[in-house]
């Protein structure tokens, strides 16, 4: 057997993998033995079939399977000897111009394009700068944040006459174009937010009503404040609805007083609304800080790109692309290369990092890391965590499925990359409003 790899640039190789017979004779004897032990044919008794039995009908299949097989040792018993860093996976190129028989006395030349990872020097200094965001809430985000908690804690009333920010439970009845009743439409009772309405002339039409108060109105323009449960419904309505007004709710702030203080933080841990305030403005901060750690990161994911400044095999990589995955149009390619190759070049500063650095990603690490994502969730689900040692049971059988406990993996080990960029760089930090935080995403 004879292999060779021919170097097209930098970035793209071709290996060429030359077999003779008496490289694939030995292992397509084997498995002709193998499969006369276990094949079931009329005629023979179970392991008593005779190989040349097998050979004569499975023979070729059974060829061209264990030089396939052979193949693929070959080729990457080669690019592990080699040290090759190849992208993506080998691809066959095709030779339209050589044929074989199959008849176990070929000798086969077997050709596979390489896509080659580039050369990567990433040199970050203290001259590196960033802005690291701190984001403070404006007045107006604190004040919606107090009113919401005090709805989450208030109680429900029915006013005479809606306002905004009020629930409209009504029936709505389908018209016909002549404005009669659709004896066949939709005829159902469903709740209307009007504080979700986009239409101002719709709401300023739906605020001031009373119980029993009807108005007739083109159902897409209120769809999106309509009860979720209900709103599937109208999605292909064109008609217009007659609304009826059942009732009008209205959830009322709870008062700031020590029973709500209690309920909200504990007994005696917040006694007045200076404290009160106090913690809401934590409260949001701490939300705003994860928001401006994803900035941090994404302008450093930037920085490492930008620096490094190289290129990929990018032909290659697409054809790849395209061999691997059979649903992917033209279009698909062509609209999301870019994002995948930023991601790719991301993975690979990001390993050359941990390499350089000889930064080691321990399996604590990454237990602690599972160990946080499923306390995160069962918080999201019931409220509250789980014991610790059974929440440590958890985690165990999480990382035993291979694919979740790589996927953990990969972000310890890029959040240790990200750790390592910013104890090198500058990091300039920046007080700024949400709002204006805000617009620095668009």
């Amino acid at each position: 057997m004879n292999i060779s790899q021919e170097k097209i640039d930098n970035l793209n190789a071709i290996v060429k993998i030359n077999i003779k017979p008496e490289d694939y004779q030995q292992r397509v004897d084997k498995a002709i033995k193998d499969h006369a032990k276990k094949a079931k044919i009329p005629g023979f008794r179970p392991g008593m079939v005779p190989p040349s039995h097998i050979k004569k009908m499975y023979g070729k299949s059974i060829l061209v399977d264990e030089v396939n097989n052979l193949l693929s040792d070959t080729l990457n018993n080669y690019i592990n000897e080699q040290q090759l860093e190849v992208l993506g996976q080998p691809l066959p190129k095709m030779d339209d111009s050589k044929e074989y028989n199959w008849d176990f006395a070929d000798d086969f030349e077997f050709n596979y394009e390489v896509g080659l990872a580039p050369e990567i020097t990433v040199d970050f200094t203290s001259k590196d700068k960033v802005t690291q965001y701190v984001i403070k809430p404006d007045a107006e985000t604190v004040a919606a944040r107090i009113t919401n908690i005090r709805k989450s804690y208030g109680k429900m009333t029915n006013p005479d006459v809606s306002a905004d920010g009020d629930v409209l439970y009504a029936e709505l009845v389908q018209l016909s174009p002549d404005g009669s009743v659709f004896d066949e439409g939709i005829n159902t009772n469903t709740s209307i937010r009007l504080g979700e309405l986009k239409d101002e002339k719709i709401k300023k039409s739906l605020i001031g009503l009373k119980k029993g108060d009807e108005v007739v109105l083109d159902i897409q323009k209120i769809i999106d404040a309509i009860s979720t449960k209900d709103s599937a419904q109208f999605e292909e309505v064109k008609s217009n609805f007659r609304l009826a007004v059942k009732n009008v709710n209205r959830l009322e702030e709870s008062d700031l007083n020590q029973e709500f203080f209690d309920k909200l933080f504990g007994e005696g841990t917040v006694t007045t609304e200076e404290e009160f305030k106090t913690r809401i403005i934590e409260e949001i901060e701490g939300m705003f800080a994860q928001d401006a750690e994803r900035k941090l990161q994404d302008d450093l994911y930037k920085l490492s790109i930008d620096k490094a400044k190289f290129e990929l095999p990018d032909e290659f990589l697409k054809r790849w692309l395209k061999a691997t995955n059979e649903k992917l149009t033209d279009e698909e390619l062509a609209t999301g290369y870019h994002d995948f190759a930023q991601n790719l070049k991301w993975t690979l500063i990001e390993n050359k990092i941990i390499k350089d650095n000889k930064i080691e990603i321990k399996y604590e690490e990454v237990f602690a890391a599972a160990k946080q994502r499923l306390d995160a969730q069962f918080r999201m689900y019931s409220g509250q965590s789980l014991p610790d040692d059974q929440l440590g049971q958890y985690t165990v059988q999480f990382l035993q499925n291979k694919e979740q406990a790589n996927k953990i993996f990969e972000e310890v080990k890029a959040a240790r990359a990200l750790e390592y960029i910013k104890s090198v760089v500058t990091l300039d930090k920046k007080e700024i409003s949400d709002k204006d935080f805000g617009l620095l995403a668009k």
